[in-house]
């Protein structure tokens, strides 16, 4: 049994709006922990006894500034794959723009691993190296899931769906390349709804037998990390989420 689906299954529960999401990840990273010391991780080809290989993460990411507090954190505990899927972004200049921001950053991220230098980071020696996908542009595929909802305000149902379609993209793609779970940066924004995200992503998760790891964030001071770690690495940081709905 993989680690996700052996943790999803003991960790189910209804999506109560009272939920601390970002608990409940502290927790989860501590119950997987004490998987690994106990030796029930699942190994791959070079394991020991007892030893973790580390779990498989595919991360779903809006954009570079949104992911550099996600990354620094998570990066101490996955092996992650971000994945690059955003179609409601407006214009082919926009998109690229954000897409080599994204792939800068990892980068940086990368050599801070390779030379163990974690100078201005809140890293250790356990980040991990980060792989990336970008997936296809299909901004047809994004007005086809919010038609009809045009005129809704931002935050509402329109969101909604585009949470949606990005989403199940992420729960599809890791189900089918044999990640341990999957989540999304999202949940770091103010302007993001992180109750629907994660109600969403557990809806997805059981859908396709992937664990969706629960997250907010912005809590512990998250969002306001990603905003020091922007100016750091001087990151291209856009005034709206993306889509021409959202543009101001």
């Amino acid at each position: 049994m993989r680690i996700g689906a052996k943790l999803s299954a003991e960790w189910g529960k209804g999506m109560d709006r009272n939920r601390n999401y970002a608990k409940e990840l502290d927790k989860i990273i501590a119950r997987w922990k004490e998987m690994d010391e106990a030796g029930e991780a699942e190994q791959d080809g070079n394991g020991k006894p007892g030893e973790s290989p580390g779990r498989k993460l595919l991360l779903h990411s809006c954009c570079a500034p949104c992911s550099s507090y996600v990354l620094e954190y998570l990066r101490e505990y996955f092996q992650i794959t971000v994945f690059y899927y955003n179609p409601n972004i407006t214009g082919d200049e926009e998109y690229r723009k954000r897409v080599e921001e994204q792939k800068r950053l990892i980068e940086e991220y990368n050599r801070q691993v390779e030379e163990a230098d974690f100078k201005g980071m809140h890293s250790t020696s356990n980040a991990k190296r980060i792989e990336v996908i970008e997936g296809d542009y299909e901004p047809d595929c994004f007005f086809a899931s919010v038609k009809g909802l045009e005129k809704c305000p931002e935050g509402g149902e329109r969101c909604f769906k585009c949470y949606r379609l990005r989403l199940e993209k992420t729960a599809r793609l890791a189900a089918e390349r044999g990640f341990d779970c999957f989540t999304t940066t999202l949940t770091i924004s103010p302007l993001k709804n992180a109750h629907k995200l994660n109600e969403i992503g557990e809806e997805l998760g059981e859908k396709y037998g992937i664990f969706f790891l629960p997250s907010d964030f912005k809590k512990k001071e998250g969002y306001k990390r990603s905003i020091d770690l922007s100016k750091q690495f001087e990151l291209y940081r856009q005034n709206y989420c993306g889509c021409i709905y959202s543009k101001p």
